[in-house]
């Protein structure tokens, strides 16, 4: 089993979750055979990327004009395709 501990600096921190989501990280965590501190990293980490997405497309349309309607579209269609490939693997 892999464990984040024994490659990387971590920081100790006590958090505060509602319990519905305590419970379905832990039993997420179990599922995976990784413990709830890196269960929790891996979200942190998912959220992180997609905050960062969020922000390049703000710069980008600060800069460019909003995406216009067919252009969101396209975006959608290719991460439907995408997902659905990661689905079917």
């Amino acid at each position: 089993m892999w464990c984040y501990h024994d490659v990387m600096a971590v920081r100790k921190l006590s958090v505060a979750l509602e319990e519905s989501v305590a419970a379905e990280a832990a039993e997420a965590a179990e599922r995976r055979g990784v413990s709830l501190s890196a269960w929790l990293n891996a979200a942190a980490e998912r959220a992180l990327v997609i905050e960062r997405g969020l922000a390049g497309v703000a710069e980008w349309e600060s800069e460019h004009g909003e995406l216009s309607a067919e252009e969101l579209a396209w975006a959608d269609s290719v991460l439907d395709r995408s997902v659905a490939g990661q689905v079917a693997s």
